[in-house]
């Protein structure tokens, strides 16, 4: 296992226990046999407690001291909030966005019908209304919110041979009409300044969406919080741990310890907040 390398035998047995456990949770078998649904009690160092603000206490916990913190690449580079959806993430991003004191520029995406495969009536049939309001993995969305301190990431491979490949980690230095400046935050580039500028993307999935379309925006997106499977090859670990740490938000109801009766009470979005690390 992963968690295991680099450890010490003091705490050898904790983590190879913390590791079949998630396992199983992932397997299915946590809890015993079941139909699909189960019960689970997660350790109380496991959760986070104050629910009052949800989102403000896993950014909390996640970014503490954001604000002085802002411009040290290895301070951002290995953190990050993971959620199952899109709507999540946007959430999250939009609240941090929010606590970084600068001026906010929105850039809209220019979106349309392909031209090459559908005819003029039926792409008339598709207002640009409906193109916009399109969210999928991959695409920028149609409203890009950003501001200077503002850490991104790259959706689409710009140029390999300068580490600028979908899922580079940047830090927003400048904003302008038709580029923005950023300085690369991950890999053997990290600190190189870069320009990115608006390209056309497409789906890379287009039977998913009734007609095919092309976006032209800039091809990144806010990750303070990002989608779980984003999280693929990224290092995200707090130096004072010295550990891999994941926060994983369910939006399904679930069940969490009532600290005024220490039973199980019964949540919702975001009541849950797990934060995986070795015990």
């Amino acid at each position: 296992m992963r968690l295991q390398v680099g450890s010490s035998s003091n705490n050898g047995d904790d983590i190879k226990k913390f590791s079949e456990w998630i396992l199983e949770i992932g397997d299915g078998l946590a809890g015993g046999d079941n139909t699909g649904e189960v019960e689970l009690q997660f350790p109380l160092d496991l959760l986070i407690e104050d629910v009052s603000d949800p989102i403000a206490s896993l950014v909390n916990v996640t970014y503490p001291s954001l604000q002085s913190q802002l411009w040290n690449p290895d301070y951002l580079q290995e953190r990050a909030i993971l959620a199952p959806t899109h709507e999540i993430v946007d959430e999250v991003n939009d609240y941090v966005l929010s606590l970084i004191d600068k001026d906010e520029r929105i850039y809209l995406t220019s979106d349309e019908v392909s031209k090459d495969d559908t005819s003029i009536g039926e792409r008339d049939l598709h207002s640009t209304e409906f193109l916009n309001s399109i969210k999928c993995s991959g695409l920028p969305n149609h409203q890009l919110r950003l501001k200077i301190g503002a850490m991104v990431m790259l959706l689409r491979n710009i140029d390999q041979s300068r580490g600028l490949c979908n899922g580079t980690r940047l830090i927003v230095t400048a904003l302008g009409t038709r580029v923005i400046r950023c300085t690369v935050l991950t890999g053997s580039w990290k600190g190189d300044i870069v320009y990115i500028a608006r390209i056309t993307l497409t789906p890379s999935d287009s039977s998913k969406f009734p007609v095919r379309f092309s976006r032209r925006q800039f091809p990144i997106a806010v990750c303070f919080a990002m989608i779980i499977n984003k999280s693929q090859g990224q290092s995200l670990s707090q130096t004072q741990q010295q550990c891999r740490i994941d926060f994983l938000i369910r939006r399904a109801r679930e069940m969490v310890p009532d600290p005024e009766n220490n039973s199980l009470a019964e949540s919702s979005l975001f009541k849950k907040t797990v934060k995986v690390r070795p015990r």
